[in-house]
């Protein structure tokens, strides 16, 4: 009788809830299922404990890639199931689940008044919940089964056993399209190196995952007359802004790391240095996958802060990478050409964009700025390394920024740090999955409820400031 009482209270609560918070209580659930489920014997070897598994189920389900453990060696064939299960689970979005399931706890108009507010942290969409996620799924069964067919045909050919082929073509498929950067591999794809079929095919799996459902969607229905100006502003501003990333990146890369004689392109030809260029541009946005070691030994300063700001910049809204999106990227830039153009208007390919988009845009880049600053900070002041061990503000900066873009490179330092430094990542992890203010508007509603009505009811003055 009172376990009943409790489960009504409970329901009770999580109807009140809005859907930030509603949000980030599901996602701490499904990562604490996963923390048990990976734990136990039937998933993980005994090197694998509590710990490992919560690290491992967080960035699984942020899709990050970051891992303390070896997954081809530490997690056993159904572990590796689960994770892939995890990583489909997270790729689709944690505001994409959350809002299916929310159409399961609370009913009618009160939903759609909570998705529409939703709808300002995370574009995914109002209007039919069991549509729009249900053409997601299919989407990406579509684009991971082509993936996986063609690695297993055309791409792993030199693994002999047809079940370890097939198993292998499935889970980089999955960990690929969804931006995850997970691989049965320790080495990651280095074997692959100079296969272009199998970058190739990464490449365009971590591209489509990266574009987001909306872009796919527009595309699709556009398909019989396929022409880039039939196509919605978003949409060309996600294909276009990506496009000019990739370039600058990869040339950049290819530049920097050619110049400066790093060992990253050792023992490879022209062809090869683009090649790998090209992937580690499209890996930094936001999959994790590499196909040689990143450390600072192997690639130079000017690279590493190259990769920081592709990681830092991501993938695109409704996409399964994260960073702060291309389209805010866009959206800042555009306005600070009207500032120095002196214009009042901020005008992007002959359209007026509102000052809400330009404020959202600013808080997200500006919160996310000031948070991963404050991830390093933590792990440069306090006590977090195992054995006393030194490392530069640079490698503790790329890394925030890995964990908190959820890319999942990683330089050495995450198995380096103690459960608190990686506590700290674990945090970055999570927020950078949810979205700076998805998580900043939970924090502020729980805190002050009372003072966000009080502000509503209030008019206040203009004043100007001198910036």
């Amino acid at each position: 009788m009172k376990f009943n009482i409790l489960i009504i209270k409970l329901k009770d609560s999580y109807k009140k809830l809005t859907i930030p918070q509603f949000t980030i209580i599901t996602g701490l659930i499904i990562i604490c299922l996963g923390t048990l489920i990976l734990s136990s014997p039937l998933c993980s070897s005994s090197d694998v404990g509590i710990w490992e598994a919560f690290f491992t189920s967080t960035s699984a389900i942020t899709v990050t890639g970051l891992t303390v453990i070896d997954i081809g060696q530490d997690l056993t064939v159904l572990g590796q199931i689960f994770l892939a299960f995890m990583l489909l689970s997270g790729g689709l979005g944690l505001m994409a689940i959350t809002t299916f399931l929310q159409g399961f706890v609370v009913k009618g108009a009160k939903l759609r008044t909570r998705l529409d507010k939703g709808n300002t942290l995370d574009e995914f969409g109002v209007g039919g919940i069991g549509r729009t996620f249900k053409s997601i799924t299919i989407t990406a069964a579509i684009i991971i089964s082509l993936g996986a067919i063609i690695l297993f045909c055309f791409g792993f050919i030199d693994i002999s056993n047809t079940w370890e082929r097939l198993w292998a073509s499935i889970f980089h498929s999955i960990s690929a399209y969804n931006n995850a950067g997970f691989s049965i591999w320790s080495s990651s794809i280095y074997s692959y190196r100079t296969n272009f079929l199998v970058n190739f095919v990464f490449i365009v799996l971590i591209i489509l995952g990266g574009l987001g459902w909306r872009v796919i969607d527009d595309i699709w229905n556009n398909r019989k007359n396929l022409s880039y100006k039939k196509l919605s502003l978003h949409s060309k501003l996600v294909l276009r802004t990506t496009f000019n990333l990739i370039i600058f990146g990869s040339v950049g890369f290819l530049i920097t790391e050619s110049l400066l004689n790093g060992q990253f392109f050792a023992d490879l030809n022209f062809g090869e240095r683009m090649l790998a260029s090209l992937f580690e541009t499209v890996s930094a946005r936001t999959a994790g996958f590499t196909n040689y070691p990143i450390s600072l030994n192997t690639i130079s300063d000017t690279g590493i802060l190259l990769l920081m700001t592709l990681m830092f910049i991501g993938a695109s809204t409704g996409g399964t990478g994260g960073g702060i999106k291309t389209t805010t990227f866009i959206a800042l830039m555009a306005a600070t050409r009207s500032t120095l153009r002196g214009q009042k208007d901020v005008i992007i390919s002959n359209r007026l964009i509102s000052d809400k988009v330009i404020l959202k845009a600013v808080g997200i880049t500006v919160g996310s700025l000031l948070f991963v600053l404050l991830m390093a900070m933590l792990l440069s002041t306090t006590n977090t390394f195992i054995n006393k061990e030194k490392f530069t503000f640079l490698e503790m900066l790329f890394t925030c920024i890995s964990a908190f873009a959820t890319v999942g490179f990683d330089i050495g330092l995450t198995i380096k740090l103690n459960h608190f430094g990686q506590l700290i990542l674990i945090v970055g992890m999570f927020v950078g999955r949810l979205g700076i203010l998805l998580f900043l508007s939970a924090l502020w509603e729980a805190l002050y409820k009372s003072r966000i009505n009080k502000q509503k009811r209030i008019g206040y003055p203009k004043a100007d400031l001198y910036v």
